[in-house]
């Protein structure tokens, strides 16, 4: 017998299915061992010993392992072929040495990309020993994590009551949104003006020219500053004589993006699908690990963290073959395509995320993925087959017009698709901008809308129909989204890929930011934070330190730096920087985060001073103060003047003003009564009717709305929740949307489905609703056919896990099987053997007639209790 131990139950079953009855796949259910959340746990004066401990509900799961290898002649370590993955080998092969459980058992460690039965039985046949290497850069990047964590948050609490944790590398990503923060609050919007002009040919036919040049000189942005300078080139171009000076036409390639790694993965999954990163990665987990696809459960994508953005040869051959056979010979190029990646400290250790299977179309697994496994397999399968695709083709035409004295010059472009290429497969998005009126405007790679220009030669004259100038406004740079978080932290080197979703989810977590319409706000204590690191230990949220690290810790996976020098030179210099802190008091803190944040919780007067002057004395100023709870606003004549208010952005409340969610936003169209943004003790929420009135209209504000952006439109849809969506297609029975007090969900047929956070409650459609209701019901059980002797066979979810059940037999499915994978043929063996060990109940008529006998003493008792009552109170009748 022979042992195999992965990471999940999910990929243990599958792989079991695979390998057959001489091996037992046991999960190691993710790492085993962690440091302990104490002192001591990482020790720098004895070379940086580190004293491990099994994890939390980890015994059960080493106790399996080591039960399992009792007559074994083989241990097999398959968890993920990463760092982390190295690591669980590493620490489950350690505590099994430690108990002496491996005695007379060969060890091997093996690795595969995909979880598929080709793959898994080639990685069989070729095993290795464990990568040292990367044993040593887990053990060096856990330690560094520590000592940074353990040494900065004693400090931050110290000196920054209020404050959570501080870690070594979501410090640095807090530094990123808080920057991106302030840089937005100090940006001074700029008027500017630009001018299109309809012009015609002789031949009747028009187009839109841009004006470029004005007097001979090229226009910036920016050059046209007002009204009366627009007005003023509108005047020139209208009285001048224009025609064409330059003709040019030419054919542009469009090549398709490489396929997937994990960070490029996330941002797309971001921009097309609405996913967080976290999100994201569960979803491609549970398609790497194996589905249920009818014939077999198998894995349908390759691993899905990597930063590696070249295809293995097979794979190339296979998407070739697809692309010739769907799109014909023309979409397929002579040659495959090699990719390189271009992303700092890549370490291309393993393919490009892509389906195992090139030949398992999107639309044949529809039915056998839920609504976002579906779409997330659809991303990747679109991006791995355009990437070995033929590029598109465009004619791009480029026309400059002008008059004879050179005071005019204008530039009218068009395109023309040629051959669309990989285009007609996949397109990339990038991140969403603002326009200048603050509208959101996404943006798409080959955005090749065709913009046809008529045909025209050099010295066509010209005639003017209209001339317009319109005005904008400069827009700040926009907040950081998931995919454009990730890209930025990939770009500097910081974080890995596999850690980007944690990095985010735990600034979250700690309350440091908040997101808002998939834009990542720092909150108040965010921001302190990042101030008090950036000013007290600046060196350690420096970008560049920090991407310095990531490359020596890569130096430590190749075996070329020892992780025990590395982080000797690490920590001493950390360990001067925090015992320097020792004689730092609370009042040094005040003053740098006074002066540094001080734009942000105040109001800049007319004269560009800060509004600071205290609005219950005549002479106190106002500055961030600390307290037990943390920071806020308080007044300098404290103790005689005792105004204090929370911190705020200086917008909502500077000086003492009603807080932002207490207005008006406007009549409501049925009753003409006002509407109230209010904030109440569990939230904000708006109301119909004056707030005196008893018993208004209330809605609350659904989690991760901004009340500062809640306009009149959004509460009135609000307040007319719950709303009808439409008669479900098939019972004709309403489907309803509202938000209760476990948040926003769907109603049906009296039963109530929770809402997913991506999907908006004021505008799920019927067709998202049917299959949200679906997959809820397939969640919670499902039919899985006739029992040979009558009835129907169900399996269901319950308080202690999923069984299943025949005419209220019920046989409970353990570790050993999976709800999704569940059959007929198994539900009735799990049914037969319950039904053999239910106990039969043997009736003892001593017992019944003794209990039978106590129970009329009970009854006697309780008689005779009741006539005692009475006749006590008789006699108290009597005295009166």
């Amino acid at each position: 017998m022979k042992v195999v131990v992965v990471e999940s139950p999910a990929k243990a079953k599958t792989i079991n299915r695979y390998l057959g009855d001489g091996y037992k796949v046991l999960a190691s259910y993710g790492h085993v061992c962690d440091l302990p959340s104490k002192d001591g746990s990482v020790l720098p004066d004895s070379n940086f010993e580190m004293k491990w401990q099994i994890s939390s509900g980890s015994e059960k799961h080493l106790k399996d392992i080591t039960s399992a290898l009792k007559g074994a002649d083989k241990l097999i370590l398959a968890t993920d072929p990463d760092r982390e993955g190295e690591a669980i080998s590493w620490h489950v092969l350690e505590q099994l040495k430690n108990t002496k459980h491996l005695d007379g058992i060969d060890v091997e460690r093996v690795v595969f990309n995909e979880v598929t039965k080709t793959a898994i039985l080639a990685a069989m046949d070729n095993p290795r020993q464990l990568d040292i290497e990367l044993i040593d850069a887990y053990r060096a990047r856990r330690a560094l994590d520590y000592l940074v964590g353990f040494s900065i948050s004693p400090v931050l609490w110290r000196k920054l009551p209020g404050s959570r944790s501080a870690g070594r590398v979501q410090s640095v990503a807090l530094r990123l949104i808080c920057e991106r923060e302030a840089e937005i609050e100090a940006f001074i919007t700029e008027e500017y003006w630009s001018i299109e002009a309809l012009l015609g040919l002789s031949s009747g036919e028009k187009f839109i020219a841009r004006l470029t040049h004005l007097g001979g000189n090229k226009l910036a942005k920016l050059d046209i500053k007002n009204e009366v300078d627009a007005a003023e080139a509108v005047n020139i171009i209208s009285v001048a004589r224009l025609a064409v000076q330059l003709v040019e036409t030419k054919r542009v390639r469009r090549n398709p993006q490489p396929p997937f790694t994990t960070s490029t993965l996330q941002q797309e999954a971001s921009r097309k699908l609405g996913f967080s990163a976290s999100r994201t990665m569960q979803i491609a987990q549970k398609l790497y690990e194996g589905i249920n696809i009818g014939s077999e459960t198998t894995g349908l994508i390759t691993y899905m963290r990597t930063d590696g953005v070249q295809l293995g040869g097979e794979a190339i051959t296979s998407i070739r073959q697809n692309i010739e056979q769907r799109f014909g010979q023309r979409y397929l190029p002579e040659k495959p395509r090699v990719y390189r990646t271009k992303a700092a400290n890549a370490q291309e250790a393993h393919e490009a995320i892509r389906p195992t299977e090139i030949v398992r179309h999107p639309n044949d697994m529809r039915a056998f993925l839920d609504h976002d496994q579906s779409r997330l397999y659809e991303l990747i399968w679109k991006r791995s087959i355009a990437s070995q695709m033929q590029s598109a083709e465009l004619d791009q035409t480029g026309i400059n017009i002008g008059d004879a004295a050179g005071s005019v010059t204008m530039r009218a472009s068009g395109q023309v698709m040629v051959f669309d290429g990989f285009l007609s497969v996949y397109r990339e998005s990038k991140d969403a901008i603002q326009d200048t009126d603050n509208k959101k405007k996404a943006v798409t790679d080959g955005d090749d809308n065709t913009t046809l220009l008529p045909n025209m030669a050099e010295d066509d004259k010209l005639n003017i129909r209209a001339v317009t100038p319109e005005q904008h406004f400069t827009q700040p740079p926009p907040r950081f989204t998931d995919a454009s978080l990730v890209k930025r932290m990939e770009e500097l080197g910081i974080g890995r890929p596999s850690t980007y979703a944690s990095i985010i989810q735990v600034l979250q977590n700690r309350n440091y930011v908040l997101k808002d319409n998939g834009r990542f706000i720092p909150e108040d204590m965010g921001r302190l934070v990042s101030t008090f690191l950036g000013n007290f230990f600046d060196r350690y949220v420096e970008y560049d330190f920090t991407a310095q690290l990531e490359t020596q810790l890569d130096e430590v996976s190749a075996g070329t730096l020892d992780w025990k020098a590395l982080l000797a030179e690490f920590w001493g210099d950390f360990k001067v920087a925090i015992d320097g802190t020792k004689d730092l008091t609370i009042t040094n803190v005040l003053d740098v985060l006074d002066e540094e944040l001080g734009p942000h919780f105040f109001q800049v007067s007319e004269d560009g001073a800060l509004k600071r002057s205290c609005p219950n004395c005549d002479n106190g100023r106002l500055g961030l103060k600390l307290g037990k709870f943390g920071a806020f606003v308080g007044c300098s004549n404290y103790p005689e003047c005792k105004f204090t208010r929370q911190l705020t952005n200086h917008n909502d409340n500077s000086d003492g003003e009603p807080p932002l969610t207490d207005k008006e936003l406007g009549p409501d169209p049925a009753s003409d009564l006002p509407i109230y943004l209010r904030n109440g003790p569990y939230g904000p929420y708006v109301q119909i009717g004056d707030p005196e009135t008893k018993k208004p209209k209330r809605a609350s504000l659904p989690k991760g709305t901004s009340a500062a952006s809640l306009d009149l439109e959004a509460a009135l849809g609000l307040l007319s929740l719950p709303r009808d969506i439409e008669p479900h297609p098939e019972s004709g029975d309403m489907i309803q949307a509202g938000i209760g007090r476990f948040g926003p969900y769907l109603k049906y047929q009296g039963k109530f489905t929770s809402l997913p956070s991506e999907d908006d409650v004021l505008e799920v459609g019927i067709n998202r609703a049917v299959v949200l209701l679906a997959e809820a019901i397939k969640k919670a059980g499902r039919l899985l056919g006739e029992h040979p002797s009558g009835g129907e066979v169900h399996v269901k979810k319950g308080r202690f896990g999923p069984y299943v059940e025949h005419n209220k037999l019920r046989a409970t499915l353990g570790k050993a099987h999976d709800i999704a994978d569940i059959t007929l043929e198994t539900a009735l063996e799990l049914l037969t053997a319950k039904a053999a060990k239910a106990p039969v109940k043997k009736v003892d008529n001593k017992k019944a007639a003794s209990k039978k006998a106590s129970g009329k003493k009970v009854a006697a008792k309780k008689i005779t209790a009741k006539k005692a009552a009475s006749k006590k109170i008789a006699s108290k009748k009597k005295i009166v």
